[in-house]
């Protein structure tokens, strides 16, 4: 399994376990705001209801480097990701501290580290700090805050892609699609579950 594989199934989950707080209606309101928004002539003129113009710029960045284009399907920000989680944690009181802390502890330690912000790193320097955050089991323990951050701003990330109709096709969801005759279960299916029809 991949790493995007294993993204897609967390991002499953999530939607169906409810998100930091959020229950399955807000993040539907925030992604039919989004596909509002997008079906208004794209998000090329959109203002983000919370972040400052350099927090949604590393939105955008962090978010691509999470779920970035594919030979299956475009990028988060492709999806509308970023503009998801603006609005998100605008409706969400609860997650702006955490959101917004998070994208300033990035800074500091990108600005300890390397002496620039984030978003001025190279990619290099930006995934030298992520693969210390982004695997909790092995992450050094002065990591605990970003590890928690990531692991938040991932998940956003994820239901904003996968709840999108880019990540309902990444998914391959079949579901709500009129069929004129029932097939039956796959053979490969079956053949898992050890069955078979008599």
């Amino acid at each position: 399994m991949n790493r995007r594989e294993s993204l897609k199934l967390m991002a499953v989950a999530s939607l169906g376990a409810g998100l930091a707080g959020c229950t399955e209606a807000d993040l539907r309101r925030a992604r039919d705001e989004v596909d509002r928004q997008m079906a208004d002539g794209g998000l090329a003129n959109y203002t983000p209801q919370f972040f400052t113009p350099h927090e949604y710029e590393t939105v955008k960045v962090l978010a691509d480097l999470i779920i970035p284009a594919d030979g299956r399907s475009g990028s988060a920000t492709d999806a509308g990701v970023h503009a998801f989680i603006d609005f998100t944690v605008w409706d969400r009181p609860a997650l702006q501290t955490p959101v917004r802390g998070g994208l300033r502890w990035l800074d500091y330690q990108c600005h300890k580290r390397f002496g620039r912000t984030f978003l001025d790193c190279t990619d290099a320097e930006r995934t030298e700090l992520l693969d210390l955050i982004a695997y909790p089991d092995v992450a050094p323990a002065d990591m605990s805050q970003g590890v928690r951050f990531f692991n938040l701003f991932r998940d956003l990330t994820a239901s904003g892609f996968w709840s999108s109709k880019m990540g309902v096709e990444d998914l391959q969801y079949m579901g709500n699609v009129p069929r004129g005759e029932w097939p039956g279960c796959p053979q490969e299916a079956l053949d898992h579950l050890g069955v078979q029809y008599t």
